[in-house]
C-alpha cells in the first residue's frame, strides 16, 4: 500500500480546463475592453481586473492545494466570484446600449463552445463568421421586390453588430468556466471533508510514526 504523501502533488493548473478557458475569457476580455470600452473608463480596469483574478486565484488555489485545502477551495470560490462580477459587466455593455442578450439556447452560442476555441484569434475568426452569416443573408435577392425587399430590410436591420457578438460570445464561455469551477468546488469540498487537509494528514503521519515506533520497541 502507498504511504500517503504529507504534502501531496499540487499544481499543475495548467491542464485543467477551468483555468485554460478562464485564461481564454482573460485574453477575450483584454481585446473586447481595448477595442469597446474607453481606456479611461473605469469599467475597462474593473473588466480587465476581474477576468484576471479568475484565472490567478485557479492558479494560486492549486499551488496552495499542497499544503491546504481550504485554501485552495477558497481561492477557486472566488475565481468563481470574479468571473461572475464579468459576467455581470458584459451584461450591463449590452443593456446599456440597447443590444440584445442572447438566450442559453441560442444556436450562435452553442456553435462558439462547439469550437472549442483555445485563443482569442478563434473567437475572433467565429465573431467574423457569425456578422459574415448575417451580411449575406442580407444580400441574398437583393434583386427582390415588395416583401421580399421587406424581408431584406428587416435582416440587414437587426443584423447583430460586433460588440452585440463579441459580449455574447464571451458571456458563453463565462458560463463554461463558470460551470466547470462549480464542479470543481463541489469536488474539493468533497476531499476536504472526505480526507482533511494538512493538519490532518500530518496528524496520521505522527500516529503511524508512534505505532511503528511501539510495536519496535514491544
Amino acid at each position: 500500500m502507498e504511504t500517503e504523501k504529507l504534502i501531496p502533488l499540487h499544481g499543475g493548473y495548467r491542464k485543467l480546463k477551468s483555468f485554460q478557458v478562464a485564461q481564454l475569457v482573460y485574453d477575450v476580455t483584454v481585446r473586447f475592453c481595448d477595442r469597446y470600452i474607453s481606456p479611461r473608463s473605469r469599467t475597462h480596469d474593473q473588466m480587465v481586473q476581474a477576468a484576471r483574478s479568475g484565472v490567478q486565484n485557479i492558479a494560486e488555489g492549486s499551488q496552495a492545494s499542497g499544503t491546504s485545502k481550504k485554501m485552495e477551495l477558497k481561492l477557486t470560490n472566488v475565481a468563481r466570484a470574479s468571473l461572475e462580477e464579468l459576467r455581470l459587466d458584459y451584461e450591463d455593455f449590452l443593456r446599456q446600449r440597447g443590444l440584445p442578450q442572447w438566450p442559453r439556447e441560442d444556436a450562435r452560442r452553442a456553435e462558439l463552445i462547439a469550437r472549442r476555441p483555445a485563443t482569442a484569434d478563434d473567437v475572433a475568426a467565429w465573431v467574423e463568421r457569425i456578422h459574415g452569416q448575417n451580411g449575406r443573408r442580407g444580400r441574398t435577392g437583393q434583386s427582390g421586390r415588395g416583401e421580399n425587399q421587406k424581408s431584406i430590410q428587416s435582416t440587414v436591420s437587426t443584423q447583430p453588430t460586433y460588440p452585440e457578438i463579441a459580449a455574447n460570445g464571451a458571456l458563453a464561455l463565462i458560463m463554461v468556466a463558470s460551470s466547470l469551477l462549480s464542479r470543481q468546488v463541489a469536488a474539493q469540498a468533497a476531499a476536504f471533508e472526505k480526507e482533511g487537509g494538512f493538519t490532518e494528514r500530518l496528524y496520521r503521519k505522527r500516529s503511524q510514526r508512534r505505532a511503528g515506533t511501539a510495536v519496535i520497541e514491544s
